[in-house]
C-alpha cells in the first residue's frame, strides 16, 4: 500500500496538533492512503498527553513568562518538551488493533534509522502503570518507547485510536537543551550524545519508505483544500 509523505514543517502548536488530528480523520472516513511527517515547533513547547490532568506549576509560570507553550495532544502518554528534537506522526489502519503489537510494527522503522546512525535501540521494560506515575514522558522507558544501550530513552511514542484507525506520535530527541529541560522537569535530560538533525532526518525517511511503507512512499503537499480542514480543526481545539 502506497504511503503519503507530507514535507516537514516547522509551526506552532496548534497548527501542528490540527495536522495530525487531521491525518487521524482523514483514515476514520477512508480518505486518502496511510500518511507520515516529520516536523518541529517554532518555540520550546511542552505538550501534555490526552489524558494527563496534573499540570506542574513550574509549567504554568514557565508559560507565563512567555518561556514555554503548553498544548494538549491527541494522543495519550506524559508531558514531552519539544526542543531540540523532532517530532513524528504518523496515521493508518494497522493489520491489528492489539496495542503492543502495534506499536512494534509502527516502531520498526526507527529502530532501523538509528541503527543506520550507529545508535541501535531497544523497547523499555519499565510498566505502563508505574511510568503513569511520572509527569515527564522521558522520565521512563515503556514497551512503547526506544531506549540506548545505557538506559537512556532517544525516542518515546504515544497513541490515539479512533476505531482501526491508528495516530501515533513520537518524540526523537536530538540535542535537548539542558537548561530549560530542568526548569521544567526539575532533573537532568536524559544522557544522549547529540545528533545532527539532517543527518537523522534523511535516515528516518529512508527507514520510512524500506521498512514502514515497503517502498511506497509518495511526497504529497498539503492541498489548499485540505489546509480548509485543517483550520477548522485548529480553531476547534482547545489549549493549554
Amino acid at each position: 500500500m502506497r504511503w503519503r509523505w507530507i514535507p516537514p514543517l516547522t509551526a506552532d502548536a496548534g497548527l501542528q496538533m490540527a495536522i495530525d488530528r487531521w491525518m487521524l480523520q482523514q483514515q476514520c472516513v477512508g480518505q486518502g492512503d496511510p500518511m507520515l511527517r516529520l516536523y518541529q515547533w517554532n518555540r520550546p513547547t511542552l505538550s501534555l498527553g490526552r489524558h494527563q490532568r496534573q499540570i506542574d506549576p513550574r509549567w504554568i509560570a514557565l508559560a507565563e513568562q512567555g518561556r514555554l507553550h503548553l498544548v494538549r495532544r491527541p494522543s495519550g502518554g506524559r508531558a514531552v518538551l519539544h526542543a531540540g528534537e523532532l517530532t513524528y506522526a504518523l496515521a493508518c489502519r494497522p493489520a491489528t488493533t492489539h496495542r503492543l503489537t502495534a506499536y512494534a510494527e509502527a516502531c520498526q522503522w526507527l529502530q532501523v534509522a538509528f541503527a543506520a546512525l550507529g545508535v541501535p535501540l531497544e523497547f523499555g521494560s519499565v510498566k505502563a502503570a508505574e511510568a503513569a506515575q511520572r509527569g515527564n514522558c522521558f522520565a521512563s522507558g515503556t514497551a512503547a518507547d526506544l531506549v540506548q544501550a545505557n538506559g537512556a530513552k532517544r525516542i518515546g511514542s504515544a497513541q490515539l485510536w479512533s476505531g482501526a484507525c491508528l495516530l501515533q506520535h513520537g518524540s526523537v530527541l536530538l540535542s535537548p537543551p539542558q537548561d530549560l529541560w530542568r526548569e521544567v522537569f526539575n532533573s537532568p535530560a536524559p544522557n544522549l550524545e547529540p545528533l545532527p538533525q539532517a543527518a537523522v532526518m534523511a535516515e528516518l525517511q529512508r527507514a520510512a519508505r524500506d521498512h514502514l511503507c515497503s517502498g511506497a512512499l509518495q511526497t504529497v503537499a498539503l492541498s489548499a483544500r485540505e489546509w480548509q480542514q485543517i483550520q477548522l480543526l485548529e480553531d476547534a481545539a482547545p489549549l493549554g
